[in-house]
């Protein structure tokens, strides 16, 4: 049995119950490297088999779970954040079928949410946005022409860029020809959760220069959008005018 566990997006006590108990019973673990905090593997029984995926082929990862699984052991594949979100699951997965190999997918705390929590804000807000994006912008791994920046940003709704730290002048380009201006509010947040943190605040058009300026080149989120200012109108949700299944409104 595989599980593939999100191990969130880096505070060791951000992952889930279910993702730690499945850490506490692995035979053989295979982290991210790169990415996943080293810490979430004191939680590995002694004796478990770790292995750093980062210096891994998609093959030898399937070959060290194949052998698990004829040794009838079982195996984590803790991945950071949420595995569904930029987690390259799906050719795993896409392996395990074609080879009958028994999986299931425990959910985790993906970095945007870690992002918001930092910040000590809300994607969205009344009359600024109710729609958040998730994106990238077009690098090695390219983007679908549909689901360009510059496409994206038209919308004006509150977006979070991943694996895009080191396009961030082409960001900047995209974002402004879609319709951001130069001054819109922008920020950089660096292992979101992590100890070492680090949050950037700057506008759309001095996003690159604020990335080197401190040294910030990978590891990081970038976001944009009006829920960055302060302004917005309260939810009708607690509003005493407001009439609810559960409660009636004065008027």
């Amino acid at each position: 049995m595989v599980h593939i566990v999100g191990a969130g997006c880096g505070a060791t006590d951000l992952i889930t119950v279910r993702g730690k108990n499945h850490l506490e019973n692995a035979d053989v673990i295979i982290y991210a490297g790169s990415l996943v905090n080293p810490e979430l593997l004191k939680y590995a029984k002694e004796g478990c088999e770790i292995h750093d995926s980062a210096r891994m082929t998609l093959e030898e990862v399937i070959d060290v779970i194949q052998k698990a699984e004829a040794e009838g052991k079982t195996t984590v594949r803790l991945h950071t954040g949420d595995p569904s979100l930029y987690g390259a699951i799906g050719e795993q997965m896409r392996e395990f079928d074609q080879l009958g190999i028994d999986y299931d997918i425990t959910p985790g705390v993906s970095a945007f949410s870690g992002m918001a929590a930092s910040l000590k804000t809300e994607f969205t807000l009344p009359d600024v946005s109710q729609t958040l994006i998730i994106t990238r912008v077009s690098g090695q791994t390219l983007v679908p022409d549909s689901e360009n920046l510059r496409a994206l940003a038209s919308h004006g709704s509150s977006i979070v860029l991943y694996l895009s730290t080191g396009l961030l002048g082409k960001a900047s380009e995209e974002l402004i020809a879609g319709g951001y201006s130069p001054d819109s509010p922008a920020v950089i947040v660096y292992k979101a959760s992590w100890p070492d943190e680090k949050i950037f605040h700057c506008t759309v058009a001095t996003l690159e220069e604020t990335a080197k300026a401190n040294n910030i080149t990978k590891t990081a989120l970038i976001s944009v959008g009006g829920y960055l200012n302060s302004e917005f109108s309260r939810s009708l949700l607690y509003d005493p005018d407001f009439s609810t299944e559960f409660r009636k409104g004065r008027k």
